[in-house]
């Protein structure tokens, strides 16, 4: 079967379903995207990871890559390889000594694997044909609810969002922590 490699496009809050996320990949040099719904701590892990944060204590994503690491096995790849009844399944593609192992895994902990071993994901061709979408790139921006977001806090002081992010990152809530530095960045490189 053919294989489509996928890029994070986006981790946002879910449209459809509310508590929960979407992480948007997105078709190497195309324009289809595919849309998986996550939960909470998922999105936090994988946040986390794209934003190269360090935890206080590692996550169990972390302490998995650590133990993989620990006995030599490199993560080659995350294959989404079947989509049952709304439901993505994915393995994680390993190899040991020269030896190639499979192991199931949910989606979005795949996902959150991939970006810590920095390692491709791939689908199959059905799975993009049966649930795959193309968006516009303007449609996707106007509704991002991490852009609202992000816009009311652009009006408060750097030192403001400095405390806010000093307490995000008490509580663990890395999403919200990655959005406040990146506004932090942005209003500190706009005044110099």
């Amino acid at each position: 079967m053919k294989k489509v490699r996928l890029d994070i496009m986006a981790l946002s809050h879910s449209v459809t379903q509310s508590h929960n996320y979407a992480v948007v990949l997105g078709e190497e040099n195309g324009k289809r995207r595919l849309p998986i719904v996550i939960g909470g701590f998922e999105a936090q892990a994988i946040a986390v990871a794209l934003e190269n944060m360090t935890p206080n204590r590692p996550l169990t994503h972390d302490l998995f890559k650590n133990t993989l690491d620990a006995f030599d096995i490199e993560l080659k790849e995350v294959l989404i390889n079947n989509l049952l009844d709304g439901i993505f399944y994915a393995q994680l593609i390993c190899v040991q000594d020269g030896n190639v192992m499979q192991v199931d895994a949910r989606t979005s902990d795949a996902i959150a694997m991939a970006v810590r071993f920095s390692c491709p994901i791939y689908t199959f061709e059905f799975i993009m044909e049966s649930a795959g979408v193309i968006l516009e790139e303007e449609e996707t921006q106007e509704k991002s609810p991490v852009k609202t977001k992000a816009t009311s806090m652009e009006d408060m002081s750097v030192s403001s969002l400095e405390k806010l992010l000093e307490e995000a990152l008490q509580k663990e809530d890395y999403e919200k922590a990655a959005r406040l530095r990146d506004i932090i960045s942005g209003k500190k490189s706009s005044e110099s």
